[in-house]
């Protein structure tokens, strides 16, 4: 896991400990010293459209596993719609998981990041599956 968020107050080592952090805006962050791809989950949860659409939009573009991000159905649309004007295709949006996690009814941060993580695993899991049953049919 890695953390990439400008907003200092937010993004310090006193509130992830051990975890690499980037307190820079993911545009000089991405893909300059982290690199997103196939095996990369990305969840945007900062409800700051000028800090969650650049990393939702390269993960789209590079293909991430999963990519999640925390709102509203309301601020998801206004999403969808900021998204498709830099060229986002609706088949790229759809892959969005929002409103991100599972629906276990989470209303704590910590109950809230136990559904974004299960959300991630089940979707990670669910992948190998689908990569599974293609690599039997070919054989």
């Amino acid at each position: 896991m890695e953390i990439i968020d400008p907003r200092t107050a937010f993004a310090s080592p006193e509130r992830f400990p051990d975890v690499p952090l980037h307190a820079e805006w993911p545009e000089d962050v991405i893909p300059a010293k982290v690199a997103l791809d196939r095996y990369t989950a990305l969840a945007a949860v900062t409800h700051d459209p000028k800090i969650d659409d650049y990393p939702l939009a390269k993960a789209l573009e590079v293909g991430c596993f999963y990519v999640g991000a925390l709102g509203s159905r309301k601020t998801h649309a206004a999403r969808v719609e900021r998204l498709t004007k830099i060229g986002a295709s609706a088949a790229d949006i759809a892959r969005i998981q929002a409103p991100i996690g599972l629906d276990i009814g989470a209303a704590s941060p910590a109950k809230i990041a136990v559904a974004i993580m299960a959300e991630i695993i089940e979707s990670l899991r669910k992948g190998e599956r689908v990569t599974s049953a293609a690599n039997e049919a070919a054989a």
